[in-house]
């Protein structure tokens, strides 16, 4: 396969989780070659089978466009970092805690000095993420979407340090990857994560009022305003244990208007996380 265009031909991915196998999955049904680093040997091979589960999916739905073991040929997963070292770009997709990201983008900047770090997160500041960093001119946002494979966006996130050359080729990696890009300067939420967690919680609260079902307020919205997916069984997809930490950082960086309902703590709490546990607000 001749490698579109401006995608990086060599692509690291840290993390190996539902979404860095998902992002794994963009970069090589588009051509590039992929590393993925994982945490130790049992969840670099978890994260292969992620991969390889997801891209046979595709092929089996023909969606892939290439013979699936030429891609898979493409992959590689690994538990050591030092193998990014050839990498021109690293995504980062550990889970969203401040503090892990740090450390990722601490070892990767030694392991790879050369390439530009990108980071998955849907509502971290991106300033803040590259304080530590020794080139954060080579530091972006690019936040993926769930599911992946077949999501058509990409939110590009500029930091107040990020080179402007960077924005253009990022724009450039999106629409090689066949998505959409909208750029958005960093602040807390971004665009669609500042959105789309607003909406869920007024829909949590009614909810918890009693106003609806989860399925009728859902509903409201897939039908009255054409959402693809409501906003319910968007968090179960997402996970709530996920929309409960962006709720409670934007909580605390916009106001009271994003403090995370009842429902949706006692949830969490229990261990109802939505279609990762098997029930959210709905049974998966």
């Amino acid at each position: 396969m001749t490698l579109p265009p401006n995608l990086p031909e060599l692509v690291g991915v840290f993390g190996g989780g539902r979404m860095g196998s998902g992002i794994a999955h963009a970069f090589l049904a588009a051509g590039s070659h992929v590393i993925v680093v994982e945490s130790d040997p049992e969840a670099a091979g978890r994260a292969l089978e992620r991969v390889t589960g997801s891209l046979a999916k595709a092929a089996e739905k023909g969606r892939l466009g290439l013979p699936l073991q030429d891609v898979l040929a493409r992959l590689r997963t690994t538990a050591d970092p030092g193998e990014l070292t050839p990498c021109e770009l690293v995504v980062e997709a550990v889970p969203e805690d401040a503090a892990l990201k740090a450390k990722v983008f601490a070892l990767v900047e030694r392991q790879a000095p050369g390439a530009v770090l990108a980071t998955n997160t849907s509502s971290l500041s991106i300033g803040g993420l590259a304080t530590g960093l020794a080139a954060p001119e080579r530091f972006i946002g690019l936040h993926f979407f769930n599911p992946v494979p077949v999501s058509d966006l990409i939110e590009i996130v500029v930091g107040p340090r990020t080179a402007p050359e960077l924005v253009e080729r990022a724009q450039e990696w999106a629409a090689a990857l066949g998505r959409t890009p909208i750029t958005v300067a960093d602040s807390p939420g971004f665009a669609s994560s500042r959105l789309g967690v607003c909406l869920a919680l007024e829909a949590m609260r009614m909810l918890e009022e009693g106003v609806a079902s989860a399925a009728d307020i859902d509903t409201a919205m897939t039908l009255g305003y054409r959402h693809p997916t409501g906003p319910l069984r968007t968090t179960d997809v997402v996970g709530l244990d996920v929309r409960l930490a962006i709720a409670e950082h934007l909580a605390r960086e916009l106001g009271p208007r994003f403090e995370p309902p009842r429902i949706l703590r006692d949830l969490v709490a229990a261990g109802h996380l939505g279609r990762k546990t098997g029930q959210g607000f709905y049974t998966w």
